[in-house]
């Protein structure tokens, strides 16, 4: 094998570390796209901390790093007004028998970022403020089935979801039954869909934007379909609220849904995530209505004060500092100078950068145009060597030009290994072990 791809990075310690998680803990890590499996083998780090745009491994490795905590960490590790505003709340308890007066202030500042909703509810995670969308559309319609949109990758660890990916082991057929699918952008194809299932079909569930932009029309004319057919409709904002805009992508595109779910950013890394919407549906999970009672949300951690003391200050920090743009721009820089270094090294065609600037992903194809994980891990290897954690391009505001041009720098190389083994026709010798893998497979 060409030993220039390794750039003589060796993990003992992460190694060591990766063997002690996975004795312990089912898949070595408690979220499965971290899981060492996404990682060429060997050269998963296992984190000892970060700050600002850079993590340090175990081995006392610094990294780049990019897609930070699953998106959630938008301003960067332990931005200091955060930190701070946390640190005033652990001083004066983070939890109580009754709600805390922080409640109010939260509610208040995020119904005032996301003013197209009218009442909010908090939680930790975003599965569970999802499905609780979900729940509260079946109660509010009388309807049982649910249409999510099959092009998008995840929404809840739950049964309705998880029950039609390839791990659907230990779901009845009878809960997977209950879901349907339809394609984004194609609005006959959902009109068909709500035709077929006439009055069974509780809500419409998507990421109103993704790694492309609705079609023109689209997303108001989702809102026209489910009025016409009596059905809520349910924004996922987990990774548009605050990168598309402090709103979310229904800030952007202004199209109203009925429910909308917000997590990810809005902690910058600390545990908060939101069920927000119209004021006549949120009620049912409440105490001021004469109906049926809906179990909305309760969990007994999702009002930690300090948690949304961290989402008041990243909404603050948001607004003053115009982190959005600010993040665009930095995916714009990012991005060209990806393709620039790609189309040097003639793979501009195989390593392709997608999606919103401030949401970069990036696709690795083969010689023949499709997707490869034996070149994925090919790629992942070398800016592991060039000091570059990136599982993808979705920056953090932490990031500085030279951190960029840095980058850059790695992707070049990269590129350059790239381009002898599509000149090979096989990335197999400079893979070292076996491919990564994707997260949703039916086995090991």
């Amino acid at each position: 094998m060409d030993t220039e791809d390794t750039g003589g990075l060796v993990l003992p310690r992460s190694r060591e570390a990766n063997e002690r998680l996975h004795a312990l803990i089912p898949g070595g890590a408690h979220t499965y796209a971290k899981g060492d499996d996404q990682y060429p083998e060997d050269l998963a780090p296992v984190i000892s901390h970060g700050r600002g745009a850079h993590v340090w491994d175990v081995d006392g490795n610094r990294y780049v790093e990019y897609g930070s905590g699953l998106r959630s960490v938008s301003l960067g590790h332990a931005h200091p007004r955060v930190v701070e505003a946390v640190r005033r709340e652990l001083d004066r308890g983070s939890n109580f028998v009754r709600p805390s007066f922080v409640e109010v202030e939260a509610a208040e500042r995020f119904l005032a970022t996301v003013p197209t909703a009218e009442m909010v509810k908090f939680a930790k995670n975003g599965s569970d403020a999802t499905t609780a969308a979900v729940r509260l559309a079946r109660a509010v319609t009388g309807r049982s089935r649910v249409a999510l949109c099959g092009d998008h990758p995840f929404f809840s660890t739950d049964d309705w979801f998880i029950g039609t990916t390839p791990m659907s082991a230990g779901i009845p057929d009878g809960t997977n039954e209950l879901t349907l699918s339809f394609p984004y952008g194609d609005l006959a194809a959902t009109e068909e869909l709500l035709g077929r299932y006439a009055d069974e079909v509780a809500c419409l569930v998507l990421e109103p934007a993704t790694h492309t932009e609705p079609p023109p029309g689209y997303l108001a004319g989702l809102r026209e379909l489910a009025d016409r057919h009596g059905c809520v409709l349910v924004f996922d904002e987990m990774i548009t609220g605050f990168r598309w805009s402090e709103a979310g992508a229904q800030g952007l595109y202004g199209v109203v849904p009925d429910l909308s779910t917000f997590g990810k950013a809005l902690g910058n890394g600390f545990a908060v995530s939101a069920l927000a919407g119209r004021r006549d549906l949120m009620e049912w999970g409440g105490l001021r209505h004469s109906g049926e009672r809906v179990f909305l949300l309760s969990t007994t951690h999702g009002a930690e004060t300090h948690s949304l003391a961290a989402a008041m200050a990243v909404q603050t920090i948001y607004t003053e500092e115009d982190v959005t743009a600010r993040l665009h721009a930095l995916g714009e820089r990012l991005a060209a100078g990806v393709r620039n270094a790609a189309a040097a090294m003639g793979v501009g065609e195989h390593v392709v950068v997608r999606g919103r600037a401030s949401n970069l992903v990036f696709a690795t194809l083969d010689e023949n145009g499709q997707p490869s994980q034996e070149y994925r891990t090919l790629f992942l290897r070398r800016l592991l060597a060039g000091g570059v954690l990136a599982p993808s391009f979705v920056v953090s505001s932490a990031l500085s030009d030279a951190d960029i041009d840095h980058t850059v720098d790695a992707v070049a190389q990269a590129c350059a290994v790239y381009r002898k083994a599509l000149d090979a026709a096989d990335p197999t010798p400079w893979l070292a072990g076996r491919p990564v893998k994707p997260v949703f497979r039916r086995t090991v």
